[in-house]
């Protein structure tokens, strides 16, 4: 029979009152982080609305001033006694922050400041009134100008506040900036369906060309897109060499003019492709319809196209918020 010594008998209750101590610690713990989580329940603490990563993305409307709002919303299980004064201030580093994280070396894709003659914070103060949940400060863009291919940020934390408490994660907010007009807005969403048809110059043979075309606004109205069939890529080198660029005119007349460096010649009198922009009804869907003829060098070669662009859309999604 194995015998159990004085030492062992002393060394396992060790053991047990070391576990019992852990144990009472740790239930101990547990039942602080409870008691804690449960006062935070309570607390009132307001934080700026924004997605996760603190990146508020707004659409601004070609050919106007709009008004954008960044917005603070209010938690808590009581309704405030005090109104809560939050001061703002603009701060750049915050831009550089995300450029890096997001994009490390690779400059080509960082996020531009919003050029400062393009809006206005008339005050960086706003306020969140006792009993209310939110409160919003609201900033006055001018969009036009901007360029299509890239993203632009202005940069807010909270500098100060009265009252309560500010959430530290949700305390700063970038807001950013993208283009749209009537026919697309600027993150490369908006993708026309095609009909094409095309030839080289001098062929006698015309081939059909079916396919989608993504479109990109410019100025309040006008679009580009990539000629004929020429390969797109969400690349500015690529948009200078073979971009086009086309404008609607109020008589819903097209100019068809180079976005940056390709050769292009706008071809009126065909009574199919006759360089217009209309609405069509087909009694089931309504279309934004696009309807092109031109020539353009593609290498040595030129060629002739014909396209036909349409977009299906809802009249009630048109209406701005």
């Amino acid at each position: 029979m194995k015998r159990i010594t004085i030492n062992q008998i002393q060394v396992k209750k060790s053991v047990i009152y070391t576990l019992g101590i852990l144990i009472s610690s740790l239930s101990f713990q547990s039942c602080k982080d409870e008691e804690v989580y449960e006062k935070e329940q309570y607390k009132n603490v307001f934080a700026l609305i924004s997605e996760s990563d603190n990146v508020a993305r707004k659409f601004h409307k070609l050919g106007s001033e709009s008004i954008g709002y960044i917005s603070a919303s209010l938690g808590g299980t009581e309704p405030t006694d005090k109104e809560i004064v939050v001061d703002l201030i603009e701060d750049n580093s915050l831009i550089d922050r995300f450029n890096v994280t997001n994009y490390d070396t690779d400059v080509t894709k960082y996020v531009r400041p919003m050029p400062r003659d393009k809006y206005d914070i008339e005050s960086y103060q706003f306020n969140i009134a006792a009993g209310e949940i939110a409160g919003r400060l609201p900033i006055r863009i001018r969009p036009d100008g901007l360029s299509p291919d890239s993203s632009y940020f202005i940069a807010l934390r909270v500098n100060s506040f009265s009252a309560y408490e500010a959430n530290p994660l949700k305390s700063f907010i970038l807001y950013r900036i993208k283009t749209k007009n009537y026919y697309a807005i600027s993150d490369g969403s908006t993708i026309y369906g095609m009909r094409g048809k095309y030839r080289q110059q001098g062929s006698t043979s015309e081939l059909e060309m079916p396919g989608n075309k993504i479109m990109h606004p410019i100025t309040e109205n006008s679009i580009r897109i990539m000629a004929g069939n020429e390969a797109y890529a969400s690349d500015i080198n690529t948009f200078n060499r073979a971009a086009i660029e086309v404008t609607v005119g109020e008589d819903n007349k097209l100019t068809i003019t180079p976005y940056k460096n390709i050769q292009v010649t706008q071809i009126n009198g065909d009574p199919d492709f006759p360089n217009v922009f209309k609405i069509e009804d087909d009694g089931f869907k309504t279309y934004k319809t696009f309807l092109l003829r031109y020539n353009y060098v593609s290498g040595n070669t030129v060629v002739e196209f014909k396209e036909e662009l349409r977009l299906e859309f809802k009249e009630e999604d048109e209406v701005e918020n």
